[in-house]
């Protein structure tokens, strides 16, 4: 059920998490204003269409962010590090969590990454950290923090889906090495329940996931759905740092250490279903 608590403006409304959110808020009856630097964008005119209030900001400039959250109860941080770079990244999260205590804001939900509290070394990790770490000192009213793994999305863009479509999963990962993922629409749900249960949330940073597999189970499955065959491939290290340090970094740190979220028990906390990798698969199209 919609809070009477009133208005929340997502940032990063087009994009994948921001969206799934902002479409789940709609879907419970909650008013949303949704905030995209492109608002004749199909997706913004999706959104438009779903009931929400689309306006122009970004998260580089901070008049227009005061400007989007005014009179806003509630709001979403989202940013996109493979978009705007790790310190600009920051530089958003920090610029509109202060934004939002400005605004006099009464809830915040920020999207972080699984393992940001872990010390990971991973570059796009840390500094969703930090990020955290400035949320907690502002001393808001509330703020949740959602913490989601590995987007099963990922597989569907530029870094996976070529390969795939020749018939091989290439991942830079041992294939013993278990990976949790998260379908989109599940960060969604679990955006609304940070705010259907804002007042019991408050404080809390909660890692978010929906499967874990390995590589070559991965692939067995999507073989399956796709009704061709799709194998695994570990692809060497080095030739994934050639492309992106950071990105090589990420994926040692998959194959040491992994993430850890609680998939079952969180699921239970929350009251929301897992979508698991099969499904998800099952509802993509592979030709």
């Amino acid at each position: 059920m919609a809070s009477d608590a009133g208005l929340v403006l997502v940032s990063g409304a087009t994009g994948q998490q921001g969206g799934s959110i902002a479409r789940e808020l709609l879907g419970a009856g909650w008013r949303v204003r949704a905030m995209t630097r492109k608002p004749d964008s199909d997706a913004a005119r999706d959104l438009a269409r779903r009931g929400a209030e689309v306006v122009r900001a970004d998260l580089d400039d901070a008049a227009s962010l005061r400007q989007a959250l005014d009179g806003a109860w509630g709001a979403v941080g989202v940013q996109n590090t493979w978009e705007a770079g790790v310190e600009k990244e920051e530089e958003q999260g920090k610029r509109f969590a202060a934004a939002v205590k400005e605004a006099g804001v009464q809830h915040l939900l920020y999207q972080s990454v699984a393992s940001a509290h872990r010390r990971t070394g991973i570059p796009h990790f840390d500094n969703k950290w930090r990020v955290e770490e400035t949320i907690h000192a502002l001393g808001l009213p509330s703020w949740t923090v959602i913490r989601p793994v590995f987007f099963m999305e990922n597989l569907l863009s530029p870094w996976f889906k070529p390969s795939i479509d020749q018939g091989t999963l290439a991942i830079g990962m041992k294939p013993e090495t278990r990976l949790q993922m998260i379908a989109v629409q599940d960060i969604g749900k679990y955006g609304l329940r940070a705010f259907e249960r804002h007042a019991a949330l408050n404080g809390r940073s909660i890692d978010i996931a929906g499967d874990e597999l390995t590589g070559p189970e991965a692939a067995a499955i999507l073989s399956e759905v796709a009704r061709r065959p799709i194998a695994f491939h570990s692809t060497p290290i080095e030739d994934v740092r050639k492309g992106s340090e950071e990105y090589a970094i990420m994926l040692e740190w998959f194959d040491a250490v992994g993430y850890d979220a609680d998939i079952e028990g969180t699921a239970k906390e929350f009251g929301v279903r897992p979508t698991r990798f099969r499904e998800w698969a099952a509802a993509q199209n592979w030709n």
